[in-house]
């Protein structure tokens, strides 16, 4: 459990690698101002004597530079003051302490400052790194994943990771010197006290490395909730017109409270953590200062030490009050990043399940020939596809077609390379989609998803998304070719209009229509359209067919649609069942086979033939 906390904050820390000049430089500052702060007490310790007439003694034992007794008379002329040597010395303490004030000052800028640019450069270098990652994870893993939990990494954990890797961090470095430096200049002063005060201080390490077991995993399991709260409420967003249309308002709230709730408890639970660990913190300094109290009077008392030994001790010792404190938020910032990190880790380890082989070519322009040869397909160990073999000539338009669950999206996932086959080959042109690159793949393949998304951006980016250096023509163009220019047009903004998030403010067919313009504009080789007419009446569908029957010249399109007409103009029908191809060949041949489509035909499709020849 130990050897992995430290490796998670090793690989947190290698996130400040590239700017290595600025961390040694905010930790310079701070080491040098957490020095400048020991020689203080020193001081003040010294004045004291000096008052007291005891300063012979407390030069030697504290170390004081003599050179400040020299340089008294020399400050007091400066600065106008008395000429008597005790007061020279009092008023030269004075300024030298107010001298190491505005140092520190100075430095305590440089370091904030410091500390703030590099939580804030390696929140923006983790937030990039964490989002390209997950745009080359594969479709299977995105299957998996919730969009609500991969924002709560994205945003709220990486959030932790900022916090650490900036004041956390010099705060981790700062405590154990304060604390060595402290430790150091008290045995040089008088060592029997040091051992006195320090003792109660020793119970600190043990404190905090409990706190640290207990609160880590307790951070985790807030985290993680907070992920299942961000999956509830992505959802219900989304999902606001299903939750409406069905009056689920109130199970929706009683759902979102119990995940809320469960996040309450797990987060008290951490709070109840900090409520015994820091009054304990506090406790242990003050018992360090009570017994240096104590045993330190007694030695002023035997003539063991100076008055100003003492107060040089007790200052010492409350020097190390604040730390001790911070060593609490330390911890809990700490546990905070590195359950952060291991959430953030375990999407960065994730490998995608599609990656280019060594020596991936760029595929050359298609031609558009399709071959699937003896493919065996699943999604994990749900096997899917089975001894898939057809091959789709340049210009052909081959529809599938088949019952739900048949397979039909899974062949043409496999074309771009969504997924990997599980055994046979698909290829393009003779290429094997393993053996080119993804990027010269996919920009030669088009597709209409049955699950239209639209970004909350204008139209005019919507279609030109297919071609991001598409002119204003190119754009018009396509969307005359899908049927969408004449809605634009009629809009207020035209193709500056803004539509919703996921295109919830366009109708069904709207939608669709802009999507077929996004990959029209493409100019592809391969065009697939997975059940696109779903959402467009008749009347469009012939529209958009009108149109798509010119630009499917030179290119191999697949379709998986449910209509007569698709079915009737197709080149071939690929009928499929439980994963295999069961039928092949043309409406009218299938028709005539008596098979799976013939019955599906007579007791779904005949009705729409009817209705078509009595429209006419």
């Amino acid at each position: 459990m130990r050897f992995e906390f430290a490796s998670i904050v090793v690989r947190l820390v290698r996130f400040l690698a590239p700017y290595r000049a600025r961390v040694a430089t905010a930790y310079v500052a701070m080491i040098t101002g957490t020095l400048l702060a020991l020689i203080v007490p020193a001081i003040i310790g010294w004045a004291v004597d000096v008052g007291l007439g005891t300063a012979a003694g407390a030069e030697a034992a504290m170390a004081v530079p003599g050179a400040l007794a020299a340089w008294a008379p020399a400050v007091a002329r400066a600065v106008g003051g008395a000429a008597s040597a005790g007061r020279e010395i009092l008023l030269a303490a004075a300024v030298v302490v107010v001298a190491i004030a505005a140092v520190r000052g100075v430095l305590g800028f440089a370091e904030m400052y410091l500390g703030a640019w590099l939580s804030q450069r390696v929140a923006y270098d983790v937030r990039n790194r964490f989002f390209a990652h997950l745009q080359h994870l594969s479709f299977g893993f995105h299957d998996r994943a919730q969009s609500g939990d991969l924002m709560s990494r994205a945003i709220s954990d990486i959030s932790k990771v900022q916090t650490f890797l900036g004041e956390g961090l010099l705060e981790a470095v700062n405590v154990p010197i304060l604390f060595a430096s402290v430790a150091v200049v008290l045995f040089r002063a008088e060592p029997a006290l040091a051992v006195v005060a320090l003792s109660p201080l020793v119970l600190l390490v043990f404190v905090t490395l409990r706190f640290g077991q207990v609160i880590e995993p307790r951070f985790k399991a807030v985290q993680d909730q907070e992920g299942v709260i961000g999956t509830r409420a992505q959802e219900n967003f989304t999902g606001m017109r299903v939750v409406k249309a069905f009056a689920r308002e109130r199970w929706e709230v009683a759902r979102f409270t119990d995940a809320n709730e469960d996040f309450y408890r797990r987060r008290t639970r951490a709070i109840a953590a900090f409520a015994d660990f820091f009054p304990t913190m506090n406790a242990i300094v003050v018992l360090a200062l009570v017994v240096t109290v104590a045993y330190g009077g007694r030695l002023v008392v035997d003539g063991a030490v100076t008055p100003g030994t003492l107060v040089s001790f007790t200052f010492w010792i409350a020097l190390l009050g604040a730390p001790t404190q911070n060593l609490g938020f330390l911890v809990n910032r700490s546990s905070e990043a590195v359950a952060a990190g291991r959430r953030l880790f375990e999407i960065l380890d994730t490998p995608s399940d599609i990656v280019e082989r060594p020596g991936a070519r760029a595929l050359p322009p298609l031609a558009g020939r399709v071959t699937f040869d003896h493919v065996d397909f699943g999604y994990g160990e749900r096997p899917v596809l089975h001894d898939v073999t057809f091959e789709a000539e340049p210009n052909q338009v081959v529809a599938l077609f088949g019952p739900t669950g048949s397979g039909k999206s899974s062949v043409v996932n496999l074309i771009p390379r969504f997924y990997d086959v599980s055994d046979g080959a698909v290829r393009v042109d003779g290429h094997d989609v393993r053996d080119v690159t993804l990027e010269s793949l996919r920009r030669q393949i088009a597709m209409v998803l049955q699950d239209t998304f639209l970004f909350s951006a204008t139209l005019r980016d919507n279609v030109a998304y297919g071609c991001l250096d598409a002119d204003e023509a190119a754009v018009v163009a396509a969307a005359r070719a899908a049927r969408a220019h004449g809605f634009i047009e009629a809009l207020p903004d035209g193709y500056d209009t803004i539509v919703g998030e996921r295109g919830v403010t366009l109708s069904g067919g709207q939608r669709q229509r802009v999507a077929i313009a996004r990959a029209l504009i493409m100019q592809p080789r391969i065009l697939i359209l997975d059940d696109a007419m779903s959402a467009v009446d008749t009347e469009t569908e012939h529209e958009i067919r009108a149109a798509l029957s010119e630009l499917m010249r030179g290119r191999t399109t697949f379709i998986i649609a449910q209509r007569l007409l698709t079915l009737k103009n197709a080149d071939v029908v690929l009928v499929m069942d439980q994963g295999r191809i069961v039928e092949r060949g043309t409406h009218a041949d299938l028709v005539a086979a008596g098979g799976l489509y013939a019955r599906i035909y007579e007791l779904q499709l005949r009705d729409q033939e009817r209705l078509a020849g009595a429209g006419r």
